[in-house]
């Protein structure tokens, strides 16, 4: 296949075959799912390409509400989230006695009670593997090439090959990097332009992390063994460790599960020591040793028995429990040619503010309206464009979200700043509160060829640029080479 000659036309493009790009899509995460999911819905050919051989349904508890909503109802799969997940308003924080120090609801204010009233949905709490497992239903598995390993890409004018590990090569018009936080799409990309002298300086250097975070899910409980378990609302309780940098989390589950989590907070020495097994630490043997340091730490329960984490740990499946490090970081460069990134490929939070899914899947729907509004055989150029598009939309709400995951980071930690957040957290007035509520969930954004969700919320959702993207069918009869190039 020859890539590097410009695509040029000499009709118009009526006049050719109706082609539409075809989307390679590395990684088969929430992202990279998302992605899969909403270019099904449109006429555009894509795969999935994943690395490991098989799905492992792991990680903890996440929080989902009025952002993904309309997404969800587009996609014809909100009952069934609904149905999959428990209902949220609050937080309950704790000191290691088992005591609420004091309790954060969102929103709860005389004139609304519920985030439907204001953002036109309810907040609510899903196990990570039954939410992806509902994502991976939305693809079809012909469309999913598992144990695909990544090498090396290669891009120009005329197209994009894929290369893997097994000896086969894929050929796509658009690359879309969704394979996580260490993406070999973006490694290879940025090769390329460090090669070229086009890659920023704050973008070569290695993706820096302050904590490290071991997660899992139990067996279904009965309420006789944790009697939280029973009650209607998710119970999401945040325990700060009192002498020791550490904090915990527990969420109940509409399964009758509890997902938990622990966080270590880590200082410059100790940051270098786990930065050096990068590679080799984060296996079985890992998880098991960091399972000894914390089996003591107290869990609330809701009942009279106190709970350790030992307790959750033997009702953890082994398999299930993981140990991961939490990388920060936002990189300026998102796209080159016809090569883009997506998600934790090119930002990465902290899950403290529980904003990395959300934002891979505001990036899918973002980068999937602009896709679909390319014209029929696009240069690169145009794809070039679109991307531009894409981050520009993006990047403001990607940064607001890294500052406030970085919030709740520094609150949920033991330090002097940690303590100031949460007094203020605590105390802070209901118009402030209702203020920071509806800037949190303001970015509300839609699949624009699909049929529009409605959105009964009192606060109306943000500007979307993307909404009213082109589509093809929507180009004029006649397009002059000029306008082609």
């Amino acid at each position: 296949m020859e890539i590097n000659p410009a695509v040029t036309f000499k009709h118009g493009r009526k006049l050719m075959f109706a082609k539409r790009p075809k989307v390679l899509i590395v990684g088969a995460g929430l992202g990279g799912l998302t992605l899969g999911a909403i270019l099904q819905k449109s006429d555009i050919p894509y795969e999935i390409f994943e690395r490991a051989p098989q799905v492992k349904p792991l990680g903890s508890a996440m929080a989902f509400g009025a952002a993904t909503a309309p997404m969800f109802k587009q996609l014809g799969i909100y009952d069934e989230f609904v149905a999959l997940a428990k209902f949220n308003d609050s937080i309950h924080f704790s000191n290691e006695k088992r005591q609420t120090v004091y309790k954060m609801e969102f929103p709860n204010f005389p004139d609304e009670s519920f985030s439907s009233k204001l953002f036109g949905a309810d907040g609510f709490i899903v196990a990570r593997p039954l939410l992806y497992d509902l994502m991976l239903r939305q693809v079809p598995t012909d469309r999913i090439h598992m144990n695909k390993k990544v090498l090396s890409t290669k891009q120009g004018g005329n197209g994009i090959i894929l290369r893997c590990s097994d000896g086969t090569e894929y050929e796509g018009d658009i690359l879309v990097g969704a394979d996580g936080a260490y993406s070999a799409v973006r490694q290879n990309l940025y090769a390329e332009l460090k090669k070229a002298d086009r890659l920023p300086a704050d973008d070569a250097l290695p993706l820096p992390f302050s904590t490290v975070c071991l997660v899992g899910q139990t067996r279904c409980l009965t309420a006789e063994e944790f009697p939280d378990i029973a009650k209607e609302n998710c119970q999401f309780i945040n325990t700060l460790g009192g002498d020791r940098p550490y904090s915990w989390s527990t969420f109940t589950t509409r399964q009758n599960t509890v997902c938990w989590g622990v966080v270590l907070y880590l200082d410059k020495s100790s940051s270098k020591l786990h930065d050096s097994f990068r590679n080799s630490e984060w296996g079985p043997e890992a998880a098991s040793a960091m399972c000894e340091q914390v089996k003591d730490f107290p869990v609330v329960s809701g009942g009279v028995k106190k709970l350790t984490f030992q307790d959750l740990i033997n009702w953890t499946p082994k398999e299930l429990i993981s140990k991961v490090m939490l990388e920060e970081k936002v990189f300026e460069t998102w796209y080159d040619c016809r090569t883009v990134l997506l998600g934790d490929a090119c930002h990465k939070f902290n899950p403290a503010g529980g904003a990395g899914a959300i934002n891979a899947m505001h990036d899918a729907i973002t980068l999937g309206n602009y896709i679909n509004a390319l014209p029929h055989h696009p240069t690169a150029e145009e794809i070039t464009e679109a991307f531009k598009a894409y981050r520009e939309e993006r990047i403001p709400w990607v940064q607001e979200a890294f500052d406030t995951s970085k919030i709740f980071r520094v609150m949920a930690s033991k330090t002097i700043l940690g303590k100031i957040i949460r007094f203020c957290a605590k105390y802070m007035p209901a118009s402030m509160q209702k203020k920071s509520a509806i800037r949190m969930n303001a970015n509300r954004p839609q699949i624009a060829f699909l049929p529009k969700a409605e959105d009964k919320g009192l606060e109306r959702p943000a500007p979307q640029t993307s909404l009213s993207a082109m589509t093809p069918a929507d180009e004029q009869e006649d397009v002059t080479p000029a306008q082609a190039v």
